[in-house]
């Protein structure tokens, strides 16, 4: 996977994390695949296809290249395929309450 356009960031031979989440989103996805819920070269299939989908829009149309922005992309894909995540079900959860009700 070394020197893949699918290849995690490193620093010095270690994978680098420049901010929490994102070792936290690598973590589940390894956790995930070896419990079984989804095998790791769809998942890879998934971060191919998150990444190309992001090179092919024009420069000027795409957001600043975030390896781990596609990883997570990925992931929610494999999710969704896989039926851990129900369609809408990670909008829902992530929209903040309305407490004025």
């Amino acid at each position: 996977m070394l020197g893949q356009p699918d290849s995690p960031p490193r620093s010095e031979g270690k994978l680098f994390f420049s901010e929490d989440w994102q070792r936290t989103v690598f973590g589940l996805a390894l956790a995930l695949s070896k419990e079984g819920h989804f095998e790791w070269e769809d998942f890879r299939y998934k971060l191919i296809h998150a990444i190309a989908a992001w090179e092919e829009k024009a420069c000027t149309g795409r957001a600043t290249w975030e390896y781990y922005e596609h990883y997570t992309q990925a992931l929610i894909d494999i999710l969704n395929q896989c039926g851990i995540l129900q369609p809408g079900e990670l909008e829902q959860q992530m929209r903040p309450d309305d407490a004025s009700k």
